[in-house]
């Protein structure tokens, strides 16, 4: 009897294509990783990126990359970012120093929302038409300071305002010399507690000085008394609002240069 012959099945080659796809998705694997490896993480809009969808991240700038940190309270102790209790504890010891140390008849101080507010009669620091600091004001600024330093790392910003008064109540001042002349008094105000308040304590770029001129008067111009309001310098000390990393007075500064340098646009 003839035998019957089994026909080959072909090598079973049907499961190739396998082998070409896996190899496919192995090549994009290392083209994305290569794409990763050279690109750039922008550090400003990974912060907008994340608080967009959280606006209660915190991102810890100590990281490479940053991100929301899984340890907002500062439980943990270290060099992370303090707790915003302890910021509020900072502002009110300042103003209850104040309050008992500093404050007179010349010398107001107020606390609100995340500030400290004292107000300076220009008697205290200046002589009329004068920017140079009276040692009576530097006497003032010595006793403020330590109190001041003891605060700084919760520190927002510490903003100076220079303010004159209208000498004539029906005829404003000449501009240039109003101006320059509240401007002066801020930055003196501000040169005196730079020269004495450590850099790696409070960074000098949250320093700030403003010259008002006569245009935020809190008083009429009619009388001497009334001028002698309006003459002032004030100080605002203004906390860090851990909540929201871009409320930082730093932070937004950098995050309005690099828009305006990149010609983007944020929302």
């Amino acid at each position: 009897m003839a035998s019957i012959k089994k026909k080959s099945s072909g090598g079973g080659g049907g499961a190739n294509w396998m082998d070409t796809y896996g190899d496919m998705v192995t090549l994009l694997l290392c083209f994305f990783v290569l794409l990763y490896s050279i690109s750039s993480i922008d550090q400003t809009k990974w912060m907008l990126v994340v608080q967009s969808f959280n606006r209660n991240a915190v991102v810890n700038p100590e990281q490479t990359v940053p991100g929301p940190t899984d340890d907002p309270d500062n439980k943990t102790g270290g060099n992370e970012m303090p707790a915003t209790d302890d910021v509020e504890k900072a502002l009110d010891t300042l103003y209850q120093y104040l309050k008992q140390n500093v404050a007179s008849d010349s010398i107001s101080v107020s606390q609100g929302d995340g500030y400290v507010f004292i107000s300076f009669a220009d008697a205290v620091f200046f002589d009329g038409n004068s920017f140079t600091l009276k040692p009576e004001g530097k006497a003032v600024l010595d006793q403020i300071i330590p109190a001041l330093t003891a605060a700084c790392p919760y520190v927002d910003e510490l903003e100076v305002l220079g303010h004159t008064a209208q000498q004539y109540a029906n005829t404003p001042n000449p501009i240039e010399n109003d101006r320059r002349l509240s401007s002066n008094r801020a930055d003196s105000v501000v040169i005196y507690l730079q020269e004495r308040i450590p850099s790696d304590v409070l960074d000098p770029g949250r320093l700030v000085s403003t010259g008002h001129g006569q245009w935020r008067n809190v008083s009429p111009n009619d009388t001497e008394a009334h001028r002698a309001k309006n003459r002032r310098v004030e100080m605002v000390v203004t906390g860090k609002n851990l909540e929201d990393m871009l409320s930082d007075s730093l932070t937004q500064y950098s995050t309005m240069y690099k828009t305006a340098t990149d010609g983007t646009t944020t929302e």
